[in-house]
């Protein structure tokens, strides 16, 4: 097993700043351009269901072999997706070609991380500290992006309010879509700094593999990883009814401010989620990984169905703020508790398998949610439908995985 090296994991912090800097500044204004270039909501919403559905593709194609092809190599790949599918939205408004460039390229209509980057980056990490310290690396780690989302945000708002007085408000979205392609590219370049061995197969290569085993990379973790995908499924299949393309869209259809406004409120947003990651590790280290992730999660998603009940767009705000700020907590115990209970040469093919869960479970959802917002009486049932759910998946994780401990929780 290869051991990774400080510069190692500068550069891997550094790909997560940039990568989630651009997908923050997309989702503020992706809905908008869509429907600006002439996209209906239902096409949109299909759209953006497709986008989920082809990253979904690229990720199990790339993370179920990377311990074996070469992690540097996968991720240099998943860079160019990102930068060729930014070009292809920003000079066409072709239905068909866009289909065809978001269901093959990497793009986040959420604003979080989609993509083959997640698990990978992620087992290199694991590789780098102890078990006791993992949870807490990856607290840093998801703080790093949510800080980078949030700026993100801001800088694609501004941008945006910037380019309005000079150009039109589509030719003004491009921009930020232009921006987009762009740091993909520069994340090629910081991809190339890693070691040409850093992704080399952590496994001896020589025990048999059966056919699935063979495709999906994994063999010996087979069975909690199937069991936590289909609850992670379940959880991102919810979540994709208040991605934050859509959440801001809502704000603009039922308060109608624009873009200029949601970045800086979706800046704050997004930090409150990451400093709530420093606080989850502590919190994990008393309590255990699954119950931090459940105790933290039951009341964000109550706070989610209490946002569109607001009557006012302050309260809707202070609404959202609150819940962001334990929202995200369940998001590096629930990465540190995956990587925990599987084999360390099969970490990235478990985060990639449990990672595409989660994107295929948030791809079907936009396609309802096209729906919803198509009829101005319905435009508020995605926060209702989508707190239902994620309470379905807190109550259901907790039951079947709480007495499923990993080391550092036995300790």
């Amino acid at each position: 097993m290869r051991q990774y090296k400080f510069h190692d994991g500068a550069v891997l912090f550094t790909a997560r700043f940039i990568r989630l800097f651009a997908y923050g500044s997309l989702s503020v204004v992706l809905v908008f351009y869509l429907v600006g270039v002439g996209l209906t909501e239902f096409q949109t919403g299909l759209l953006l269901s497709l986008t989920l559905l082809g990253d979904t593709v690229v990720s199990l194609l790339i993370t179920t072999r990377a311990d074996r092809l070469g992690r540097r190599r996968m991720l240099l790949a998943g860079a160019a997706l990102m930068a060729a599918a930014g070009v292809v939205f920003a000079v066409t408004s072709n239905f068909l070609v866009l289909l065809l460039a978001a269901t093959i390229g990497v793009i986040s209509p959420s604003g979080q991380e989609v993509g083959p980057f997640l698990p990978i980056e992620q087992a290199m990490l694991a590789n780098m500290t102890a078990s006791r310290d993992r949870t807490r690396l990856f607290a840093w780690y998801t703080l790093t992006g949510a800080v980078a989302t949030a700026v993100g945000a801001l800088a694609g708002g501004l941008l945006t309010y910037a380019l309005e007085g000079r150009v039109t408000p589509v030719a003004a979205y491009r921009g930020v879509v232009l921006l987009y392609a762009a740091l993909g590219a520069l994340l090629a370049l910081v991809f190339w700094q890693l070691p040409r061995d850093a992704a080399r197969s952590e496994s001896d290569g020589n025990e048999p593999r059966t056919t699935i085993a063979s495709f999906s990379g994994i063999k010996e973790s087979r069975s909690v990883v199937w069991k936590l995908s289909a609850l992670f499924s379940l959880d991102a299949f919810g979540g994709g009814f208040v991605a934050q393309s859509f959440a801001a869209y809502w704000f603009h259809l039922r308060f109608g401010i624009d873009p200029a406004v949601l970045g800086p409120i979706f800046f704050v947003a997004n930090l409150l989620a990451g400093a709530s990651a420093l606080l989850a590790s502590r919190i994990a280290a008393r309590f255990g990984l699954i119950r931090t992730m459940v105790w933290t999660h039951l009341p964000s998603n109550i706070l989610l169905i209490l946002i569109p009940l607001m009557p006012t767009l302050p309260l809707a705000v202070a609404v959202l703020l609150v819940r962001f700020s334990i929202s995200q907590m369940d998001v590096p115990t629930r990465q540190s508790y995956v990587l925990a209970v599987v084999k360390p040469h099969e970490r990235s093919a478990a985060g990639g398998i449990t990672g595409v869960a989660r994107t295929i479970g948030a791809a079907v959802s936009p396609l309802f949610v096209g729906v919803l917002f198509a009829t101005p009486a319905l435009i508020s049932w995605p926060f209702f439908i989508a707190g239902t759910l994620k309470i379905g998946y807190d109550l259901a994780l907790y039951k079947a995985f709480v007495s499923v401990q990993p080391a550092e929780d036995a300790s």
